[in-house]
């Protein structure tokens, strides 16, 4: 199935081999020797390190996004998610609708409000997620041993879900296990139900989680911030 076509019916897409392993290596190296604070699951609001910008704005990059998203997709956010013997957790099933704004301000289905590491962010409706893709890039293997992202397939096309709803599909709809060779990459819709397990590996399971948006001004008003 063509990639557009399985991410619009799946919510998600796989493609390997988006970077070699030295290429990988250098981003790993690069993101380890930053000094932006850490938190116990990695690095937030790391658009601004010129190697992550360098990778987000890649043509090969762009090209795989601009086929789901449109000629004008623009990255905006990143996160490194960094899961390790010493730094282990699990993330429970849910969708990802928190976008930063570069300010607040009142309007139907926006909020709750909130500011993480001096960004403002917003509980955003289904139409303004509905026009962003994740990119998850793998800078390490990511295998059914070290905590691989689960999809429920097909949940993006659900709109908002409140907990109640999430936990129905979750005894309904079979979820799917994502692993991912080292620098590949996983194309995801936020509002698609996801969730991952502890890691059971020694091995770490480092993922470079990068946001585009159709367009900066994803609804009238609401502009995105760079993060």
């Amino acid at each position: 199935m063509p990639l557009a076509k399985k991410i619009e019916e799946e919510g998600f897409g796989i493609v390997q081999g988006v970077l070699g392993e030295s290429e990988a290596k250098g981003l790993r190296e690069a993101l380890g020797q930053s000094e932006l604070p850490r938190s116990r699951a990695g690095i937030r609001h790391v658009m601004a390190h010129p190697e992550v910008s360098r990778f987000a704005n890649d043509p090969k990059v762009l090209g795989i996004v601009k086929m789901v998203l449109g000629e004008w997709a623009i990255p905006f956010r990143a996160t490194l998610f960094d899961k390790s013997p010493s730094s282990n957790w699990l993330v429970m099933w849910h969708q990802d609708t928190a976008l930063p704004l570069e300010e607040k301000c009142e309007a139907e289905g926006w909020g709750p409000w909130s500011v993480k590491d001096g960004v403002t962010y917003a509980h955003a409706p289904a139409q303004a997620l509905e026009q962003v893709l994740a990119v998850r890039l793998h800078l390490d293997e990511s295998n059914s041993k070290n905590g691989p992202l689960r999809i429920l397939p097909g949940t993006h096309r659900a709109g908002v879900l409140t907990d109640a709803e999430i936990q129905k599909l979750t005894e309904r709809v079979p979820p799917v296990e994502c692993t991912v060779e080292l620098g590949g990459v996983l194309l995801m819709r936020p509002l698609a139900v996801h969730a991952s397990s502890k890691s059971t590996s020694s091995e770490p399971r480092r993922v470079l989680h990068i946001e585009y948006a159709s367009q900066l001004e994803i609804v009238p008003g609401k502009v995105l911030a760079i993060a």
